[in-house]
């Protein structure tokens, strides 16, 4: 199958750094999970009435709501909880956008997938509208 031995050394090589290649990405990755599984994000609304607390699934963990808001209609506090706990999101996916371009690098592939993958299940976009973290 091999004509000489040279080119039964250099396939080896390949393997070997096909393999290393894979231990290095699954190093990454299990870094990655890692970080991303112990972030919170928090904002607070504008008049501090407020404060929205979300984890890395999406789950609103803790809402505090100041005692002003007693005074004012129902529906003006519910919205407020929203546009706080959006807030919220975005600064979580600002976070993962962060954590996961410094694991994984810039530029890699996989980076992008897993942003867009958590802005599409936050329903974060950016300015132009697009999915965050493109």
């Amino acid at each position: 199958m091999w004509t000489d031995d040279a080119a039964f050394a250099a396939a080896g090589r390949r393997i070997d750094d096909w393999e290393s290649s894979l231990a290095k990405r699954a190093e990454r990755g299990r870094a990655l999970s890692q970080r991303l599984s112990g972030l919170t994000a928090s904002a607070t609304s504008a008049d501090g009435a407020v404060e929205a607390t979300v984890d890395t699934a999406g789950t609103l963990i803790a809402l505090r709501l100041d005692e002003r808001i007693r005074a004012r209609p129902a529906a003006r506090t519910a919205e407020q909880v929203l546009a706080t706990t959006r807030t919220a999101y975005a600064e979580l996916l600002r976070q993962i956008t962060e954590a996961t371009r410094e694991t994984l690098g810039p530029d890699d592939p996989v980076a992008g997938a897993i942003i867009d993958s958590y802005g599409r299940r936050l329903g974060v976009t950016d300015a132009d509208g697009d999915r965050a973290g493109r």
